[in-house]
């Protein structure tokens, strides 16, 4: 009976090991994508903010051509 304790005592320390790997994987995924929706959102943002000055830049060099 003790041998049948024991080695459920083993496997669910094992058990509890593996969740405890599994927590901080999940944690450690869950800063890495949130550290990767900012840096997406900041592209997007240098992104907008670059068309924008394309198309102003468009804009002047049209207007130089027409003047010219």
């Amino acid at each position: 009976m003790l041998f049948v304790f024991v080695t459920l005592r083993r496997e669910l320390m094992a058990e509890l090991l593996e969740d405890e790997k599994v927590s901080m994987e999940f944690a450690r995924l869950e800063e890495e994508y949130s550290i990767l929706t900012e840096e997406n959102q900041n592209l997007i943002t240098v992104h907008s903010q670059r068309a924008q000055q394309l198309e102003t830049l468009r804009v002047i060099s049209q207007k130089r051509q027409g003047s010219s």
